[in-house]
């Protein structure tokens, strides 16, 4: 049986090597840009059930090794995300540095989740056992906007859909002497 390599820390979500390159770039005319990330995310988590040990298959996936891949890409954020007990807790933009760690930012997992909820179904899988749809991925987003809001003094506010504004037909002008 073959050992599939460990994931090193140069491997990425948004990791792109000179294999990946050449393909993203003659695809890029025929691809949107979410079409390649999605792909590439899609790949990444192939990646990461062939690393899992023992290895996965996609199958016999579920939404607890969906939580289990999104705390391993913690590991390269590049969001500040402070501690109940760091004083700069709640502080936007903290006037020092602190030991607190970095982490995924949730607007990012929030888009991984949704392109790789729907490259889940675009590969074969369907809706109902679809792992990155789970109750339990949802929670955890929902808790990691929460902690990082509080911890950023950031407030996630759900945007409003602009409606859009009706033509008021114009009325033509009064007649001369009309009063």
């Amino acid at each position: 049986m073959d050992s599939a390599p460990e994931m090193d820390s140069s491997t990425s979500i948004n990791s792109t090597n000179s294999s990946n390159s050449s393909l993203v770039a003659s695809s890029s005319t025929s691809s949107s840009r979410y079409e390649n990330q999605k792909r590439r995310d899609w790949n990444t988590f192939g990646q990461y059930l062939k690393n899992h040990r023992p290895p996965l298959s996609l199958s016999r996936c579920s939404g607890a090794h969906v939580l289990e891949f999104l705390r391993y890409l913690d590991q390269f954020g590049k969001t500040k995300v402070h501690n109940a007990i760091c004083p700069f807790y709640g502080h936007p933009n903290p006037p020092a540095p602190c030991p607190c760690p970095l982490r995924q930012a949730w607007g990012s997992l929030d888009a991984l989740i949704g392109r790789l909820r729907a490259a889940f179904e675009e590969n074969g899988g369907k809706p109902e056992a679809n792992p990155f749809g789970a109750r339990a991925v949802r929670l955890y987003l929902r808790e990691v906007r929460d902690l990082q809001s509080k911890a950023r003094g950031i407030s996630y506010e759900k945007k409003k859909r602009k409606r859009p504004q009706q033509q008021i037909p114009s009325l033509p002008p009064p007649p001369p002497g009309a009063n």
